[in-house]
């Protein structure tokens, strides 16, 4: 029996396996709005026998998207361009469908991969990025503005509206994104917040907006859907965030009726110490599940689905959540399933191809 393809509850929601498509950020909205990529992108996975498909990091305000590029859902257009992308998944899958909420902070006002990713210049569109504190990501990036108060409830105001945009459309659960060196990983991460106020110091005041923007989001989103979030393990780097830390976050989330938290690490700054390699975040959710008590996703370099039963099986982790690997093969389920001896049901369309 394979425990990589058994169910697992989240509140209301069973999945029917353990394996997630990771948020994978697309760059290939306008003006926020999903767009027919999108609706290519996501239909593929939707139809991979997935136990969840999670949606791209999605900003819950124009000034929090990464790039000009990002996916949106802070207007009616944006709510109406996905929600023509879910309906048409749905129409042919019964997959469970998450979102990723995000705030780029001063990781903002950039450049699509492609175009080397770098800061976007006056006449290329660029905007007035904010964070914690005024300090810029890296050498030869804006200086952000500092939030003050008012700015901070206006941005918690932009999560409530996304999660209830979210659950219009019949989403199946909201992630918050505290990782990966955007806006509320900032506030966390003694590397970038320096204020001297009651969000700054220590690890409880840097912790609190996180909160109270967590607290929020699980308030409004329907009760018997879960609600879950990407935390940071590691910073990488002498007197950043560490795996202690993590432990800490997981706990107070859990407490606020959260479902599971996925742990990744890294981003604070471009340049750490980070060690990459096969499964390298595995132990930092290993240490989550163990020491908080509460159902981990692990995510990272997990590209074999042999690897992937052993971390399952194993209990270092309740989930597994790939990204690259799902790129270079959309069908990474089937294969995995064939492999593990385990009989999954596939679109009739495609039984003549089954192995």
């Amino acid at each position: 029996m394979s425990k990589l393809f058994s169910p697992i509850s989240l509140r209301g929601l069973t999945l029917p396996n353990r394996i997630v498509v990771s948020p994978m950020c697309q760059y290939s909205a306008i003006d926020g709005d999903a767009t027919d990529w999108h609706l290519i992108h996501l239909g593929q996975f939707a139809i991979s026998g997935v136990g969840l498909l999670m949606i791209e990091a999605t900003a819950v305000s124009a000034d929090g998207r990464i790039t000009l590029g990002d996916l949106g859902l802070y207007s009616d257009q944006n709510e109406k361009a996905l929600d023509r992308v879910i309906r048409s998944c749905r129409a042919y899958s019964s997959v469970p469908i998450g979102i990723q909420l995000a705030h780029a902070g001063r990781k903002g006002s950039a450049h699509v991969p492609w175009k080397g990713g770098g800061p976007l210049g006056k006449s290329e569109g660029a905007w007035q990025t904010v964070a914690p504190s005024v300090l810029p990501r890296d050498v030869g990036w804006p200086i952000p503005r500092a939030l003050d108060r008012a700015e901070m409830d206006g941005i918690k105001d932009h999560y409530v509206d996304a999660t209830k945009r979210a659950s219009r459309i019949g989403l199946d659960l909201v992630e918050l994104h505290i990782a990966h060196g955007y806006l509320l990983h900032e506030f966390l991460s003694p590397i970038s917040n320096k204020r001297t106020d009651q969000y700054g110091g220590s690890l409880e005041n840097r912790m609190r907006f996180v909160l109270e923007i967590a607290a929020t989001i699980r308030e409004v989103w329907p009760a018997d859907r879960p609600v879950g979030a990407r935390i940071t393990g590691s910073d990488w780097i002498s007197g950043g965030l560490t795996i202690e830390d993590a432990i800490v976050l997981a706990k107070e989330l859990k407490s606020l009726g959260f479902d599971y938290a996925c742990v990744s690490s890294g981003g604070i700054i471009p340049k750490t110490d980070m060690i990459t390699g096969p499964g390298y975040q595995v132990p930092f959710a290993a240490r989550v599940k163990k020491d908080a008590g509460i159902v981990t996703r692990a995510v990272g370099l997990i590209n074999d689905s042999f690897q992937a039963e052993e971390i399952i099986s194993s209990g270092k982790a309740d989930m597994v959540a790939l990204g690259r690997a799902f790129l270079d093969d959309p069908h990474w389920v089937w294969h995995a399933a064939s492999r593990l001896g385990v009989d999954i049901p596939y679109p009739p369309q495609y039984l003549r191809g089954r192995k």
